[in-house]
């Protein structure tokens, strides 16, 4: 039985622009009102010039099936946070229509159904109340929601003097919580830590199997998305662009959308940053064995290096110099320094001056998407210069493409961070 189900959605909006009036335009444009009121079929009634349209969706149709953890990605702009609003009945389609079989609880947006002025407690009642539970409900389960929320300490606090990650915690606890068949979440679970976001996401993977809850998750997350859904829907101009139960898939083929200009090959110092009495970074790069910058997407089979070139102000043994790989989900594939190795890259360090350290990417490990490279100097178990997941290090992109190998049963990524082609024979 499908829970959701969408036929020709399309949502238009009109977007006003500015512009130099002239009389004939401001005439034409009055006309057309007054063809509008008096719907007379001489008088012009067309949108007036500067009023754009535009499509947030566009002849958009699919269903979910009761149960289903659907997610729904594309970059900004695609249309997803209109589709679940459409859904969550905030606004309504220009043309199409919806069925919704259940009742529907949305987390959209933080702090959405709060009263600023009202305490913890008082918001847990109506917000709920909101999102159609009724009280004896709500006083059934409000120790749950404030015990997973985590707020207890301030649930007589208004909730103006809450964090956004307080507020998120105390919104998903509701609803979460809320006896619907329908949960939709648009990315506010980012808001809130690490900690949190693994509660949530047990939460929700346990709704969906022992409650037989229909999920609706919007994420820029990959590695929750893979962690969660059984079904990616990827959208861009409001169209959908591919629609697979191979989730693994389709993650890869949503970050390949990306356009390789979007790739980052070198990352070169402005001037005064990374100021330190040790090792000043002044480039940070992937290169082709040519030395031409990296431009485009690479085959396992290719040859990629990383050069860190920077000068060393203050020998020290203990400079460690090199970079942390992700993959697209922001799991860690591996960490490298210079001080891998005992002999000469090791001792460069102690030398002062301009130095530039050269690695080889073993792209033959990696599986295929998107994969992200951050700086990493520090001085071993002291002080760090550039440290990966801070604040915004120096970062390159790229992408790996396939087949994983030549078999013809792996033409799509394997699962894990790494794909790793073993060598076989009759023992």
């Amino acid at each position: 039985m499908q829970a959701v189900k969408i036929e020709n959605l399309a949502k238009k909006y009109l977007i006003r622009h500015q512009m130099n009036w002239r009389l004939y335009d401001a005439l034409g444009d009055w006309f057309a009102r007054i063809g509008r009121r008096i719907r007379h079929p001489f008088i012009e009634r067309s949108i007036p010039r500067n009023i754009e349209e535009f499509w947030a969706l566009k002849n958009l149709s699919f269903g979910v099936e009761k149960g289903e953890r659907v997610a729904i990605v594309g970059h900004n702009g695609a249309g997803k946070s209109t589709l679940l609003k459409i859904l969550s009945r905030i606004t309504a389609p220009t043309e199409g229509r919806i069925s919704l079989k259940g009742r529907v609880a949305s987390l959209l947006e933080v702090g959405t159904g709060f009263h600023p002025e009202l305490t913890g407690r008082e918001n847990i009642y109506l917000n709920a109340a909101i999102l159609g539970m009724r009280r004896h409900e709500i006083k059934k389960n409000f120790d749950a929601i404030v015990d997973f929320s985590g707020v207890e300490k301030f649930l007589d606090t208004p909730i103006k003097r809450y964090s956004s990650g307080m507020s998120v915690r105390l919104a998903f606890a509701i609803a979460a919580h809320l006896t619907s068949e329908i949960l939709i979440v648009d990315e506010v679970l980012a808001v809130g830590d690490l900690e949190f976001q693994k509660k949530c996401m047990g939460k929700m993977d346990e709704i969906s199997h022992s409650e037989g809850r229909t999920i609706l998750f919007v994420s820029h997350n990959m590695g929750a998305v893979l962690q969660l859904c059984s079904r990616i829907i990827c959208l861009e101009h409001g169209q959908m662009v591919f629609d697979t139960y191979d989730v693994v898939d389709g993650a890869n083929r949503y970050m390949s959308l990306a356009k390789v200009d979007e790739y980052i090959s070198e990352w070169v110092n402005p001037g005064g940053k990374y100021e330190n009495d040790y090792f000043k970074p002044l480039r940070f790069g992937l290169y082709r064995p040519d030395g031409s910058k990296n431009s485009g997407a690479l085959r396992r089979s290719d040859e990629l290096f990383v050069e860190i070139e920077g000068v060393v102000k203050k020998p020290n043994k203990a400079l460690c110099v090199g970079y942390c790989m992700k993959d697209q989900a922001g799991n860690v594939i591996y960490w490298t320094y210079q001080s891998d190795q005992v002999k000469c890259p090791n001792e460069i360090p102690t030398l002062e001056g301009h130095v530039c350290l050269r690695s080889r990417v073993p792209l033959e490990i990696l599986n295929l998407g998107k994969k992200n490279l951050e700086l990493a100097i520090r001085i071993y178990n002291g002080e760090w210069i550039a440290a990966p997941g801070g604040s915004k290090p120096p970062a390159l992109t790229f992408m790996v493409e396939g087949p994983v190998n030549d078999s013809p049963y792996w033409v799509i990524p394997r699962t894990g961070t790494n794909a790793i082609n073993g060598t076989w024979k009759l023992a």
